[in-house]
């Protein structure tokens, strides 16, 4: 598996942005909105999305769009709009997305790199927008894009980063496209299917959790803020107290292993990031928590799953319900 969000935090130098950008050429996409006689601006526009790094005017609907940030493609993708050229976060290889969303591709876009910036590439896909609405947050990278073309960041406030939950990117980006509706339907939808969960297992209210991951042998913990947590959250769960205090302005803090004990909690979840499941399940520090040693641990080992818990957007948070509730009332139930 690809250590993925874990890389996701710092500022980005002027010569490289970590895990963002390695652009090639691409082709047009259709432009539903259009104004078929030609010439004339779509219906809706200009549109102003208010950013962490202010307001930003699309003067038409896009036609060609690169999605840079964090699950930035797949949100597209669910509102009907399909990048030229998309950021393959979490190495899925193909259309650089999630199997819950690839279908969704009438063409294969291109891949943007995730290690350096191309501007020069980025620029020959000639895109109308930039989509980064989940970022580390940094003015540098926002600078650095910003000469292509129009940047829509993180909505304002988002302050953890990657911070901006999956409701924020899925009104930030429906915005670009004067998509709104349909962007307010798709929330309404989940949201819903995550009040029916919480009604049927009330329980998980009273329950506190503590997420973390394992690479490259550290291990650490995903604090509120990160779209594993926030998942959890909006099941009902209670974030474990005593890691929420050690939690700062970053989605994630490195566990040494003698603070390890602090992930018990009635509900401990692991991701082995890398070849790492078999080491999780058999290493004494963290079966020797009382959370595994009662059963309380699920180590999150299929592929798919991981990825999708981790993409952080409707369509993957979507896909997660379908599989890790079950999982967890059955691992809560002994």
């Amino acid at each position: 598996m690809n250590r993925g969000p874990l890389t996701r935090g710092g500022s980005i130098a002027a010569g490289a942005l970590s895990l963002l950008l390695l652009a090639a050429c691409g082709g047009p996409a259709s432009d539903p909105g259009a104004d078929e006689a030609g010439g004339g601006t779509a219906e809706g526009y200009p549109v102003t999305v208010e950013t962490l790094f202010g307001d930003v005017e699309i003067e038409d609907r896009p036609v060609n769009v690169v999605a840079l940030g964090w699950s930035d493609a797949e949100t597209a993708l669910a509102l009907g709009v399909q990048p030229v050229g998309v950021a393959d976060w979490q190495a899925y290889g193909g259309t650089g997305v999630g199997p819950w969303a690839s279908d969704l591709f009438d063409e294969e876009p291109t891949e943007v790199g995730t290690m350096e910036p191309n501007l020069e590439a980025i620029a020959s896909l000639n895109p109308d927008v930039i989509l980064d609405t989940r970022s580390d947050n940094s003015q540098e990278r926002h600078d650095l894009l910003a000469p292509v073309a129009p940047v829509v960041g993180p909505p304002p406030g988002v302050e953890v980063t990657y911070g901006t939950t999956w409701q924020q990117q899925t009104r930030q980006v429906a915005q670009v496209f004067n998509e709104q509706e349909r962007g307010e339907e798709i929330i309404r939808e989940l949201e819903d299917r995550f009040a029916r969960i919480r009604e049927d297992n009330p329980g998980f209210a009273d329950k506190t959790i503590a997420v973390g991951a394992y690479f490259d042998g550290q291990y650490g913990a995903y604090v509120p803020g990160d779209t594993r947590v926030d998942l959890l959250q909006e099941l009902g769960f209670q974030y474990e107290p005593e890691v929420l205090e050690m939690a700062g302005d970053t989605f994630y803090i490195d566990l040494s292993p003698e603070r390890l004990e602090v992930m018990d909690a009635d509900l401990t979840v692991m991701f082995p990031l890398g070849d790492t499941a078999d080491f999780l399940r058999e290493d004494p520090v963290l079966q020797g928590i009382p959370s595994a040693k009662d059963g309380r641990l699920i180590i999150v080992d299929d592929l798919e799953l991981a990825n999708a818990f981790s993409s952080g957007s409707a369509l993957g948070v979507s896909h997660v319900l379908d599989e890790l509730v079950p999982l967890i009332q059955e691992t809560l139930e002994g």
